[in-house]
């Protein structure tokens, strides 16, 4: 294993910061493209790209595109977790480049849900 340059931590100081965004009212926005390997065999590749590219598009910079390991429902795959601040986050599931643009033009910008691709609405609870 290469050791860590300086180089090295200032990337990961800012991947920490913009990964803590959300919660600390640096950005409005989140997208999480589950990339298990389950997803990713599904597409899941093809789906984050689609993503960066709507927000590269958009010139937004409070949005921010994350990834995660597998959500547990590799049948619905590709999936993504959309969080908007002051909103529920929302699982959409069987997705393809275009279902992503759609849920980036109506949801992430506009804050309405596509009810047509969702699974689920609201944040798992231990009972």
């Amino acid at each position: 294993m290469s050791k860590l340059r300086t180089e090295d931590l200032d990337k990961i100081v800012e991947q920490t910061k913009k990964s803590l965004a959300l919660k600390t009212g640096g950005t409005r926005a989140k997208i999480t493209v589950h990339m298990g390997t389950c997803g990713v065999s599904a597409g899941a590749r093809k789906i984050l790209d689609e993503a960066k590219k709507c927000v590269t598009e958009s010139g937004a910079g409070d949005i921010m595109v994350t990834t995660s390991g597998c959500a547990g429902l590799c049948s619905r795959e590709p999936m993504i977790t959309v969080e908007l601040i002051d909103q529920e986050p929302v699982k959409y599931v069987d997705l393809t480049t275009d279902k992503v643009r759609k849920i980036f033009d109506e949801h992430v910008k506009s804050g309405h849900v596509v009810e047509e691709y969702a699974l689920v609405m609201g944040r798992e609870q231990v009972l």
